[in-house]
């Protein structure tokens, strides 16, 4: 499973599956900005790093700047492009536009660029999650609790 999404704020049934999948051994990576256009959205999104990475989901930063891209690639057969960010305004509240893709060629070629782009990210661990500022994350989490808000 592969996504590419600006803003990761994730409800607690994503969280669940995103883990379950990651602890059952299926790749689940997952792609977001380095340099973020909203400050606390981007803090939002940081502080759902460390239990993603404990279960072995795999993070990553695209360190040139912002990467807007709304992608979705699962089990080389499925997929999604379009402008749905995985938030709940998006999901849940606006009509977002995707197009979703089963068992079409083109998804070999998205599956490509996302791996392509990988190479321009840096890979977030547990260790550079230590490294982030007390205060920082305690924000993020006070965040949770409007997420669905932002």
């Amino acid at each position: 499973v592969y996504i590419c999404t600006p803003y990761l704020i994730i409800d607690n049934e994503m969280m669940t599956a995103l883990c379950l999948a990651a602890k059952s051994g299926v790749d689940v990576r997952i792609m977001t900005p380095g340099i973020p256009d909203k400050k606390l959205v981007f803090i939002l999104t940081q502080s759902y790093y460390r239990q993603l990475l404990e279960a072995g989901v795999k993070i990553y930063e695209y360190t040139p700047g912002f990467v807007h891209a709304k992608v979705f690639v699962s089990d080389d057969i499925r997929g999604c492009v379009g402008t749905i960010n995985l938030d709940f305004r998006s999901l849940y509240l606006h009509f977002e536009c995707g197009a979703y893709m089963y068992s079409n060629d083109v998804l070999h070629d998205v599956e490509q660029d996302f791996k392509e782009t990988l190479k321009q990210c840096q890979e977030i661990t547990k260790e550079s999650c230590d490294k982030y500022p007390k205060g920082k994350m305690l924000v993020g989490k006070m965040l949770r609790l409007i997420a669905p808000l932002m």
